[in-house]
Protein backbone atom coordinates (compact mmCIF):
# COMPACT_ATOMS: atom_id res chain seq x y z
CA UNK A 1 0.00 0.00 0.00
CA UNK A 2 1.31 3.42 -0.89
CA UNK A 3 1.55 6.53 1.24
CA UNK A 4 -1.26 8.63 2.67
CA UNK A 5 -4.43 9.53 0.83
CA UNK A 6 -4.86 12.94 -0.76
CA UNK A 7 -8.11 14.79 -0.26
CA UNK A 8 -9.90 15.12 -3.55
CA UNK A 9 -13.46 16.24 -4.09
CA UNK A 10 -16.27 16.15 -6.55
CA UNK A 11 -18.63 19.08 -5.99
CA UNK A 12 -22.21 18.10 -5.23
CA UNK A 13 -25.00 19.44 -3.07
CA UNK A 14 -27.28 16.46 -2.52
CA UNK A 15 -27.28 14.00 0.32
CA UNK A 16 -27.91 11.38 -2.34
CA UNK A 17 -24.15 11.08 -2.82
CA UNK A 18 -23.57 10.04 0.77
CA UNK A 19 -26.82 8.38 1.64
CA UNK A 20 -28.74 5.69 -0.10
CA UNK A 21 -31.00 7.56 -2.52
CA UNK A 22 -34.55 7.65 -1.20
CA UNK A 23 -37.53 7.01 -3.43
CA UNK A 24 -40.78 8.85 -2.66
CA UNK A 25 -43.27 6.87 -0.63
CA UNK A 26 -46.11 5.45 -2.68
CA UNK A 27 -49.62 5.83 -1.29
CA UNK A 28 -50.84 2.89 0.73
CA UNK A 29 -53.18 0.78 -1.37
CA UNK A 30 -53.23 -2.75 0.05
CA UNK A 31 -53.43 -5.17 -2.83
CA UNK A 32 -52.37 -8.51 -1.41
CA UNK A 33 -54.77 -11.36 -0.82
CA UNK A 34 -52.87 -12.17 2.39
CA UNK A 35 -54.26 -10.33 5.46
CA UNK A 36 -51.76 -7.94 7.05
CA UNK A 37 -52.25 -9.65 10.42
CA UNK A 38 -51.17 -13.01 8.99
CA UNK A 39 -47.47 -12.19 8.93
CA UNK A 40 -44.91 -10.01 10.77
CA UNK A 41 -44.33 -6.54 9.37
CA UNK A 42 -40.76 -7.46 8.40
CA UNK A 43 -42.06 -9.80 5.69
CA UNK A 44 -43.73 -8.55 2.48
CA UNK A 45 -46.99 -10.14 1.32
CA UNK A 46 -46.86 -13.02 -1.12
CA UNK A 47 -47.13 -12.10 -4.78
CA UNK A 48 -50.56 -13.23 -6.04
CA UNK A 49 -50.22 -16.07 -8.57
CA UNK A 50 -50.21 -14.92 -12.17
CA UNK A 51 -49.12 -11.34 -11.40
CA UNK A 52 -47.30 -9.98 -14.44
CA UNK A 53 -44.30 -7.60 -14.33
CA UNK A 54 -44.96 -4.01 -15.39
CA UNK A 55 -44.63 -3.02 -19.02
CA UNK A 56 -41.59 -0.89 -19.75
CA UNK A 57 -41.91 2.05 -22.11
CA UNK A 58 -38.40 3.29 -21.29
CA UNK A 59 -39.34 6.86 -20.42
CA UNK A 60 -40.30 8.96 -17.38
CA UNK A 61 -43.85 8.58 -16.08
CA UNK A 62 -44.15 12.38 -15.62
CA UNK A 63 -42.44 15.44 -17.08
CA UNK A 64 -39.66 16.38 -14.67
CA UNK A 65 -38.08 19.84 -14.63
CA UNK A 66 -34.51 20.80 -13.73
CA UNK A 67 -34.13 22.54 -10.39
CA UNK A 68 -31.68 25.32 -9.63
CA UNK A 69 -29.21 22.86 -8.13
CA UNK A 70 -26.09 22.69 -10.22
CA UNK A 71 -24.76 19.45 -11.60
CA UNK A 72 -21.74 17.80 -10.05
CA UNK A 73 -18.37 19.25 -11.06
CA UNK A 74 -14.85 17.91 -10.71
CA UNK A 75 -12.45 19.45 -8.25
CA UNK A 76 -9.82 16.70 -8.25
CA UNK A 77 -7.56 18.30 -10.88
CA UNK A 78 -6.82 14.72 -11.99
CA UNK A 79 -4.63 14.15 -8.94
CA UNK A 80 -3.77 10.54 -8.19
CA UNK A 81 -4.95 8.98 -4.93
CA UNK A 82 -2.00 6.81 -4.06
CA UNK A 83 -3.50 4.70 -1.27
CA UNK A 84 -5.13 1.44 -2.23
CA UNK A 85 -8.70 1.39 -0.86
CA UNK A 86 -8.91 -0.66 2.35
CA UNK A 87 -12.01 -2.40 1.07
CA UNK A 88 -10.13 -3.57 -2.00
CA UNK A 89 -7.40 -4.97 0.28
CA UNK A 90 -9.88 -6.51 2.72
CA UNK A 91 -11.70 -8.30 -0.09
CA UNK A 92 -8.42 -9.43 -1.66
CA UNK A 93 -9.62 -8.40 -5.12
CA UNK A 94 -6.16 -8.78 -6.67
CA UNK A 95 -6.25 -12.48 -5.83
CA UNK A 96 -9.89 -12.82 -6.90
CA UNK A 97 -9.08 -11.35 -10.33
CA UNK A 98 -6.79 -14.30 -11.01
CA UNK A 99 -9.97 -16.38 -11.34
CA UNK A 100 -12.36 -13.92 -13.05
CA UNK A 101 -12.71 -10.24 -13.98
CA UNK A 102 -16.37 -10.16 -14.99
CA UNK A 103 -15.61 -10.41 -18.70
CA UNK A 104 -18.74 -11.07 -20.71
CA UNK A 105 -21.04 -10.16 -17.79
CA UNK A 106 -23.31 -7.13 -17.94
CA UNK A 107 -23.98 -5.22 -14.70
CA UNK A 108 -26.98 -2.88 -14.83
CA UNK A 109 -26.55 0.17 -12.60
CA UNK A 110 -30.01 1.60 -11.88
CA UNK A 111 -29.17 4.94 -10.32
CA UNK A 112 -28.60 8.59 -11.30
CA UNK A 113 -26.97 7.58 -14.58
CA UNK A 114 -23.37 6.71 -15.42
CA UNK A 115 -21.03 9.18 -17.14
CA UNK A 116 -18.91 7.05 -19.50
CA UNK A 117 -16.07 9.53 -19.99
CA UNK A 118 -13.77 8.39 -17.20
CA UNK A 119 -10.95 6.39 -18.82
CA UNK A 120 -11.38 3.62 -16.24
CA UNK A 121 -14.62 2.67 -17.96
CA UNK A 122 -12.75 2.28 -21.27
CA UNK A 123 -15.79 2.12 -23.52
CA UNK A 124 -17.59 -0.45 -21.36
CA UNK A 125 -20.64 1.74 -20.53
CA UNK A 126 -23.76 0.90 -22.52
CA UNK A 127 -26.76 3.24 -22.66
CA UNK A 128 -29.64 1.43 -21.00
CA UNK A 129 -32.57 3.68 -20.32
CA UNK A 130 -33.87 7.00 -19.03
CA UNK A 131 -36.65 7.67 -16.49
CA UNK A 132 -35.72 11.24 -15.53
CA UNK A 133 -35.00 13.43 -18.56
CA UNK A 134 -37.71 13.72 -21.21
CA UNK A 135 -35.21 14.84 -23.87
CA UNK A 136 -35.17 12.77 -27.04
CA UNK A 137 -31.50 11.82 -26.76
CA UNK A 138 -31.44 11.06 -23.02
CA UNK A 139 -30.36 7.45 -22.49
CA UNK A 140 -28.91 7.00 -19.00
CA UNK A 141 -25.36 8.19 -19.73
CA UNK A 142 -25.80 11.67 -18.25
CA UNK A 143 -25.17 11.81 -14.50
CA UNK A 144 -25.95 15.23 -13.06
CA UNK A 145 -25.69 13.94 -9.46
CA UNK A 146 -22.50 11.88 -9.73
CA UNK A 147 -23.82 9.11 -7.49
CA UNK A 148 -24.42 6.52 -10.19
CA UNK A 149 -20.98 7.05 -11.72
CA UNK A 150 -19.27 6.56 -8.36
CA UNK A 151 -21.33 3.42 -7.77
CA UNK A 152 -20.36 2.08 -11.20
CA UNK A 153 -16.70 2.79 -10.43
CA UNK A 154 -16.77 0.63 -7.30
CA UNK A 155 -18.47 -2.15 -9.25
CA UNK A 156 -16.48 -2.21 -12.47
CA UNK A 157 -13.76 0.40 -12.95
CA UNK A 158 -10.61 -0.93 -14.62
CA UNK A 159 -7.12 -0.36 -13.25
CA UNK A 160 -5.11 2.35 -15.00
CA UNK A 161 -2.51 4.34 -13.08
CA UNK A 162 -2.38 3.76 -9.33
CA UNK A 163 -3.74 0.85 -7.33
CA UNK A 164 -7.49 1.44 -7.49
CA UNK A 165 -9.62 -1.12 -9.33
CA UNK A 166 -13.31 -1.99 -9.30
CA UNK A 167 -14.65 -5.34 -8.19
CA UNK A 168 -15.29 -6.54 -11.77
CA UNK A 169 -12.97 -4.57 -14.07
CA UNK A 170 -13.87 -6.64 -17.13
CA UNK A 171 -17.65 -6.32 -16.88
CA UNK A 172 -19.90 -4.19 -19.09
CA UNK A 173 -21.97 -1.48 -17.37
CA UNK A 174 -25.59 -0.97 -18.43
CA UNK A 175 -26.44 2.61 -17.41
CA UNK A 176 -30.08 3.32 -16.47
CA UNK A 177 -31.02 6.67 -14.95
CA UNK A 178 -34.02 6.24 -12.69
CA UNK A 179 -33.59 8.96 -10.06
CA UNK A 180 -32.00 12.39 -9.59
CA UNK A 181 -31.95 15.06 -6.92
CA UNK A 182 -31.58 17.73 -9.62
CA UNK A 183 -35.07 17.23 -11.06
CA UNK A 184 -38.54 17.76 -9.65
CA UNK A 185 -42.19 17.37 -10.59
CA UNK A 186 -44.53 20.11 -9.40
CA UNK A 187 -47.66 18.20 -10.26
CA UNK A 188 -50.36 18.91 -12.83
CA UNK A 189 -54.04 18.35 -13.39
CA UNK A 190 -53.47 14.80 -14.61
CA UNK A 191 -51.10 13.85 -11.80
CA UNK A 192 -51.06 15.87 -8.54
CA UNK A 193 -48.30 13.65 -7.12
CA UNK A 194 -45.65 16.30 -6.41
CA UNK A 195 -42.06 15.05 -6.17
CA UNK A 196 -39.11 17.03 -4.86
CA UNK A 197 -36.76 14.69 -6.72
CA UNK A 198 -37.06 12.33 -9.66
CA UNK A 199 -37.77 8.70 -8.98
CA UNK A 200 -40.70 6.50 -8.04
CA UNK A 201 -41.14 2.89 -6.97
CA UNK A 202 -43.16 2.23 -10.12
CA UNK A 203 -40.42 3.39 -12.47
CA UNK A 204 -37.84 1.43 -10.47
CA UNK A 205 -39.90 -1.66 -11.23
CA UNK A 206 -39.92 -0.77 -14.93
CA UNK A 207 -36.15 -0.17 -14.88
CA UNK A 208 -35.59 -3.64 -13.44
CA UNK A 209 -37.65 -5.20 -16.22
CA UNK A 210 -35.73 -3.15 -18.78
CA UNK A 211 -32.36 -4.22 -17.40
CA UNK A 212 -33.41 -7.87 -17.39
CA UNK A 213 -34.65 -7.65 -20.97
CA UNK A 214 -31.36 -6.07 -22.03
CA UNK A 215 -29.47 -9.17 -20.91
CA UNK A 216 -28.01 -7.88 -17.66
CA UNK A 217 -26.84 -10.79 -15.50
CA UNK A 218 -26.44 -8.60 -12.41
CA UNK A 219 -28.50 -5.56 -11.38
CA UNK A 220 -27.21 -3.10 -8.77
CA UNK A 221 -29.77 -0.89 -7.01
CA UNK A 222 -28.13 1.60 -4.63
CA UNK A 223 -31.50 3.22 -3.89
CA UNK A 224 -34.01 2.58 -1.13
CA UNK A 225 -37.59 3.49 -0.31
CA UNK A 226 -37.47 3.57 3.48
CA UNK A 227 -40.10 4.38 6.03
CA UNK A 228 -42.24 2.96 8.83
CA UNK A 229 -44.22 -0.21 8.04
CA UNK A 230 -47.18 0.68 5.87
CA UNK A 231 -49.76 -0.77 3.57
CA UNK A 232 -48.52 -2.62 0.50
CA UNK A 233 -49.14 -0.30 -2.45
CA UNK A 234 -49.82 -1.06 -6.10
CA UNK A 235 -46.31 0.21 -6.92
CA UNK A 236 -44.83 -2.08 -4.26
CA UNK A 237 -46.50 -5.02 -5.95
CA UNK A 238 -45.14 -3.90 -9.34
CA UNK A 239 -41.66 -3.84 -7.83
CA UNK A 240 -42.12 -7.29 -6.33
CA UNK A 241 -43.37 -8.67 -9.67
CA UNK A 242 -40.45 -7.07 -11.53
CA UNK A 243 -37.93 -8.62 -9.14
CA UNK A 244 -39.54 -12.07 -9.49
CA UNK A 245 -39.49 -11.72 -13.27
CA UNK A 246 -35.84 -10.73 -13.35
CA UNK A 247 -34.69 -13.53 -11.02
CA UNK A 248 -36.86 -16.46 -12.05
CA UNK A 249 -37.58 -15.74 -15.72
CA UNK A 250 -34.48 -13.84 -16.90
CA UNK A 251 -31.98 -15.42 -14.47
CA UNK A 252 -30.66 -12.14 -13.05
CA UNK A 253 -29.06 -11.58 -9.63
CA UNK A 254 -30.35 -8.39 -8.01
CA UNK A 255 -28.08 -6.68 -5.47
CA UNK A 256 -29.46 -3.79 -3.44
CA UNK A 257 -28.39 -1.51 -0.60
CA UNK A 258 -29.79 -2.34 2.83
CA UNK A 259 -30.45 1.34 3.53
CA UNK A 260 -28.95 4.10 5.66
CA UNK A 261 -30.06 5.78 8.87
CA UNK A 262 -30.85 9.45 8.48
CA UNK A 263 -32.97 12.00 10.26
CA UNK A 264 -33.00 14.38 7.29
CA UNK A 265 -35.65 12.46 5.34
CA UNK A 266 -33.20 10.85 2.90
CA UNK A 267 -32.98 7.51 4.66
CA UNK A 268 -34.50 5.40 7.43
CA UNK A 269 -35.50 7.47 10.46
CA UNK A 270 -35.30 4.63 13.01
CA UNK A 271 -32.96 1.70 13.49
CA UNK A 272 -34.42 -1.80 13.67
CA UNK A 273 -33.01 -2.46 17.13
CA UNK A 274 -36.18 -4.13 18.41
CA UNK A 275 -35.89 -7.15 20.66
CA UNK A 276 -38.34 -8.81 18.28
CA UNK A 277 -36.72 -8.54 14.82
CA UNK A 278 -39.96 -9.49 13.09
CA UNK A 279 -41.64 -6.33 14.42
CA UNK A 280 -39.49 -3.67 12.77
CA UNK A 281 -39.46 0.12 13.09
CA UNK A 282 -38.44 0.76 9.47
CA UNK A 283 -38.94 -1.11 6.23
CA UNK A 284 -36.27 -0.68 3.54
CA UNK A 285 -37.32 -1.59 0.01
CA UNK A 286 -36.36 -3.30 -2.29
CA UNK A 287 -34.07 -4.83 0.38
CA UNK A 288 -36.98 -6.39 2.29
CA UNK A 289 -37.76 -8.74 -0.61
CA UNK A 290 -35.10 -10.90 1.03
CA UNK A 291 -35.98 -14.17 -0.69
CA UNK A 292 -35.30 -12.69 -4.12
CA UNK A 293 -32.46 -10.15 -3.70
CA UNK A 294 -29.06 -9.80 -2.07
CA UNK A 295 -29.46 -6.98 0.45
CA UNK A 296 -26.10 -5.49 1.47
CA UNK A 297 -25.15 -3.92 4.80
CA UNK A 298 -22.03 -1.83 5.39
CA UNK A 299 -18.84 -2.71 7.29
CA UNK A 300 -16.27 -0.18 8.57
CA UNK A 301 -12.50 -0.61 8.35
CA UNK A 302 -12.46 -1.62 12.02
CA UNK A 303 -14.60 -4.62 11.16
CA UNK A 304 -17.62 -3.23 12.99
CA UNK A 305 -21.00 -2.71 11.36
CA UNK A 306 -21.26 0.88 10.10
CA UNK A 307 -23.28 3.11 12.41
CA UNK A 308 -25.54 4.18 9.53
CA UNK A 309 -26.23 0.67 8.16
CA UNK A 310 -29.88 -0.32 8.67
CA UNK A 311 -30.45 -3.67 10.34
CA UNK A 312 -33.20 -6.10 9.49
CA UNK A 313 -33.97 -9.79 9.07
CA UNK A 314 -33.80 -9.19 5.33
CA UNK A 315 -30.07 -8.27 5.31
CA UNK A 316 -28.27 -10.90 3.19
CA UNK A 317 -24.59 -10.02 3.34
CA UNK A 318 -22.14 -7.18 4.06
CA UNK A 319 -19.27 -5.38 2.34
CA UNK A 320 -17.04 -2.31 2.89
CA UNK A 321 -19.13 0.86 2.82
CA UNK A 322 -16.90 3.53 4.37
CA UNK A 323 -13.84 5.51 3.25
CA UNK A 324 -14.73 4.71 -0.36
CA UNK A 325 -12.52 5.60 -3.32
CA UNK A 326 -14.08 5.63 -6.78
CA UNK A 327 -13.88 7.34 -10.13
CA UNK A 328 -14.35 11.09 -10.34
CA UNK A 329 -17.88 11.53 -11.78
CA UNK A 330 -16.85 14.46 -13.98
CA UNK A 331 -13.09 14.08 -14.26
CA UNK A 332 -10.50 11.61 -15.38
CA UNK A 333 -9.11 10.78 -11.95
CA UNK A 334 -10.38 9.40 -8.67
CA UNK A 335 -12.23 10.86 -5.71
CA UNK A 336 -12.63 9.94 -2.06
CA UNK A 337 -14.99 12.72 -0.97
CA UNK A 338 -17.95 14.81 -2.07
CA UNK A 339 -18.76 18.46 -1.48
CA UNK A 340 -22.27 18.74 -0.06
CA UNK A 341 -24.29 21.42 1.67
CA UNK A 342 -22.73 20.15 4.90
CA UNK A 343 -19.19 20.50 3.55
CA UNK A 344 -16.61 18.03 2.31
CA UNK A 345 -17.53 14.52 3.43
CA UNK A 346 -16.12 11.06 2.86
CA UNK A 347 -17.93 8.83 0.41
CA UNK A 348 -19.83 6.23 2.41
CA UNK A 349 -23.10 4.36 2.61
CA UNK A 350 -24.69 1.04 1.88
CA UNK A 351 -24.97 2.55 -1.61
CA UNK A 352 -21.27 1.73 -2.03
CA UNK A 353 -21.24 -1.59 -0.19
CA UNK A 354 -23.81 -2.83 -2.71
CA UNK A 355 -21.68 -2.38 -5.88
CA UNK A 356 -18.79 -4.26 -4.25
CA UNK A 357 -21.13 -7.24 -3.97
CA UNK A 358 -22.59 -6.68 -7.44
CA UNK A 359 -19.09 -6.76 -8.95
CA UNK A 360 -18.16 -9.92 -7.04
CA UNK A 361 -21.40 -11.56 -8.19
CA UNK A 362 -20.32 -10.74 -11.77
CA UNK A 363 -17.04 -12.59 -11.11
CA UNK A 364 -18.96 -15.63 -9.85
CA UNK A 365 -21.26 -15.55 -12.87
CA UNK A 366 -18.28 -15.53 -15.21
CA UNK A 367 -16.55 -18.41 -13.42
CA UNK A 368 -19.68 -20.52 -12.93
CA UNK A 369 -21.90 -19.77 -15.95
CA UNK A 370 -24.00 -22.89 -15.33
CA UNK A 371 -25.29 -21.65 -11.97
CA UNK A 372 -28.72 -20.07 -11.80
CA UNK A 373 -29.26 -16.67 -10.22
CA UNK A 374 -30.53 -18.27 -7.02
CA UNK A 375 -27.57 -20.66 -6.87
CA UNK A 376 -25.19 -17.72 -7.24
CA UNK A 377 -26.93 -15.94 -4.38
CA UNK A 378 -26.62 -19.02 -2.18
CA UNK A 379 -22.94 -19.50 -3.12
CA UNK A 380 -22.09 -15.93 -2.14
CA UNK A 381 -23.84 -16.29 1.21
CA UNK A 382 -22.49 -19.78 1.91
CA UNK A 383 -18.87 -18.65 1.44
CA UNK A 384 -19.12 -15.39 3.41
CA UNK A 385 -17.20 -14.75 6.64
CA UNK A 386 -20.05 -15.62 8.97
CA UNK A 387 -20.80 -13.86 12.27
CA UNK A 388 -19.65 -15.75 15.34
CA UNK A 389 -22.91 -17.26 16.53
CA UNK A 390 -24.75 -20.55 16.32
CA UNK A 391 -26.87 -19.67 13.29
CA UNK A 392 -24.03 -18.20 11.22
CA UNK A 393 -25.97 -15.02 10.47
CA UNK A 394 -27.47 -11.97 12.16
CA UNK A 395 -29.71 -9.04 11.33
CA UNK A 396 -26.83 -6.58 10.92
CA UNK A 397 -24.61 -8.30 8.37
CA UNK A 398 -26.74 -11.25 7.26
CA UNK A 399 -24.42 -14.13 6.34
CA UNK A 400 -21.43 -11.88 7.06
CA UNK A 401 -18.68 -10.16 5.06
CA UNK A 402 -18.52 -11.29 1.46
CA UNK A 403 -15.44 -13.40 0.66
CA UNK A 404 -14.61 -13.16 -3.07
CA UNK A 405 -11.84 -15.76 -3.28
CA UNK A 406 -13.92 -18.33 -1.40
CA UNK A 407 -16.94 -17.54 -3.59
CA UNK A 408 -14.79 -18.23 -6.66
CA UNK A 409 -13.02 -21.37 -5.44
CA UNK A 410 -15.09 -23.22 -2.84
CA UNK A 411 -16.56 -26.63 -3.66
CA UNK A 412 -20.15 -26.70 -2.46
CA UNK A 413 -21.86 -30.11 -2.25
CA UNK A 414 -25.25 -28.45 -2.72
CA UNK A 415 -24.27 -27.55 -6.30
CA UNK A 416 -23.46 -31.14 -7.28
CA UNK A 417 -25.85 -32.81 -9.70
CA UNK A 418 -28.33 -35.00 -7.91
CA UNK A 419 -27.36 -33.69 -4.49
CA UNK A 420 -30.00 -34.25 -1.84
CA UNK A 421 -29.75 -32.55 1.49
CA UNK A 422 -29.76 -35.03 4.38
CA UNK A 423 -33.09 -35.28 6.12
CA UNK A 424 -32.92 -34.17 9.74
CA UNK A 425 -33.56 -36.93 12.28
CA UNK A 426 -35.58 -36.39 15.40
CA UNK A 427 -33.57 -37.04 18.55
CA UNK A 428 -35.10 -38.22 21.82
CA UNK A 429 -33.86 -35.69 24.33
CA UNK A 430 -36.26 -36.63 27.18
CA UNK A 431 -34.53 -36.74 30.57
CA UNK A 432 -37.35 -38.44 32.54
CA UNK A 433 -37.57 -42.28 32.72
CA UNK A 434 -40.28 -44.02 30.71
CA UNK A 435 -43.63 -44.68 32.35
CA UNK A 436 -43.87 -48.07 34.22
CA UNK A 437 -41.26 -50.80 34.75
CA UNK A 438 -40.37 -53.82 32.59
CA UNK A 439 -40.73 -56.50 35.30
CA UNK A 440 -39.65 -59.78 33.57
CA UNK A 441 -35.99 -58.85 33.16
CA UNK A 442 -35.98 -57.37 36.68
CA UNK A 443 -37.28 -60.64 38.16
CA UNK A 444 -34.69 -62.67 36.21
CA UNK A 445 -31.91 -60.37 37.43
CA UNK A 446 -33.05 -60.55 41.08
CA UNK A 447 -33.40 -64.35 40.90
CA UNK A 448 -29.88 -64.66 39.56
CA UNK A 449 -28.59 -62.50 42.39
CA UNK A 450 -30.46 -64.60 44.95
CA UNK A 451 -29.19 -67.94 43.59
CA UNK A 452 -25.65 -66.62 43.39
CA UNK A 453 -25.85 -65.43 46.99
CA UNK A 454 -27.15 -68.82 48.18
CA UNK A 455 -24.38 -70.70 46.43
CA UNK A 456 -21.82 -68.40 47.96
CA UNK A 457 -23.19 -69.00 51.46
CA UNK A 458 -23.21 -72.77 50.89
CA UNK A 459 -19.61 -72.69 49.71
CA UNK A 460 -18.54 -70.76 52.79
CA UNK A 461 -20.42 -73.14 55.10
CA UNK A 462 -18.77 -76.25 53.60
CA UNK A 463 -15.35 -74.64 53.76
CA UNK A 464 -15.71 -73.70 57.43
CA UNK A 465 -16.93 -77.21 58.29
CA UNK A 466 -13.92 -78.85 56.64
CA UNK A 467 -11.54 -76.49 58.41
CA UNK A 468 -12.98 -77.38 61.81
CA UNK A 469 -12.61 -81.10 61.14
CA UNK A 470 -8.98 -80.75 60.12
CA UNK A 471 -8.22 -78.78 63.22
CA UNK A 472 -9.21 -81.57 65.84
CA UNK A 473 -6.43 -83.64 67.63
CA UNK A 474 -5.92 -87.34 66.53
Amino acid sequence: MRSGIRRTTAAATAGLLLLTGALPQASAQPSSSTPATARPNSVPPDLPPGTQPPNDDGKPDVKYERTNKGCVESDTKSELIETKPWGQVQLNLDQAHRFATGKGIKIAVIDTGVDPRNPRFAGRVEAGGEYVDNSKNANGTDDCDGHGTEVAGVAAAARTEGDFVGAAPGATILAIRQTSDRYEFKGDAANPDKRSSAGKVGTLAMAIVRAANKDAKVINISLTNCGPPKGFSADDQKLQAAIKYAVDVKNVVIVTAAGNLSEQGTGCAKQNDNLDPTNVNSVSSPAWFANDVLSVGSIAQSGAVSSFSVWGPWVSIAAPGEEIISVDPKGTGLTNANVTAQGVQDIKGTSFASPYVAGIVALVRERFPELTARQVMERVKATALHPGNVSGRDNKTGAGMINPVAALTAVLPAEAKGFKAPQPKELNTAVTPPQGLDWPPIIVALSGIGIGGALLMLTLLVRNSLNRKRGKPA
